[in-house]
This record gives structure tokens, sequence and C-alpha cells, in this order.
């Protein structure tokens, strides 16, 4: 049933797909913000390529949290790019 109280508390773990470090929890929000603004290559894709402009883009519209901005940051680290990934609890 959408709307139920255990789709709104779903957890979503997001990793480093290079490494498989767990990065945190996001949350359902923070998904549909990454899912909008992002290329997936299938509909069952659940990896995207970061780089700083995408955090930049994903940040422009003020849909995204300071959490989820603050996890790809740290995810990016200083590096040109990272690949990430999600993960259904």
């Amino acid at each position: 049933m959408p709307g139920s109280f255990s789709e709104v508390m779903m957890v979503i773990d997001l990793y480093n797909a290079d490494t498989n470090a767990l990065l945190g929890e996001i949350t359902q929000q923070d998904l549909k913000v990454l899912v909008d603004a992002l290329e997936e290559e299938s509909s069952e894709d659940q990896d995207y390529y970061i780089t700083r402009e995408t955090i930049d883009v994903i940040g422009e519209n003020g849909r995204a949290t300071d959490h989820l901005l603050h996890l790809l940051r740290q995810a990016l680290g200083t590096s040109d790019g990272v690949e990430i990934r999600w993960q259904n609890r």
C-alpha cells in the first residue's frame, strides 16, 4: 500500500561500487532525487557515476537534502569521479 509506514521508513544503503564500502543510509526521497537527476542505463540500474559537477546539479534545485549531498561529497573525496550504488535494506 503506497504511503504506508513501512514504505516511508524504508532505508536504502549507499555504497562505493568499486570498493563495496558503505557510504551511509539514504531515504526513499533521497533516492528519488538521484533517480530523477541521473541517467540510468536501464530500469534495473542501481549504480551511478558521480562527479563534482553531478553533485552541483543535484544540489541546484533544492530537492536534495544536505545529508545526501554530504554523502556524495564524502564518497567523491579528491577523485574526479566515483561509481556509487544503492541497495534496499
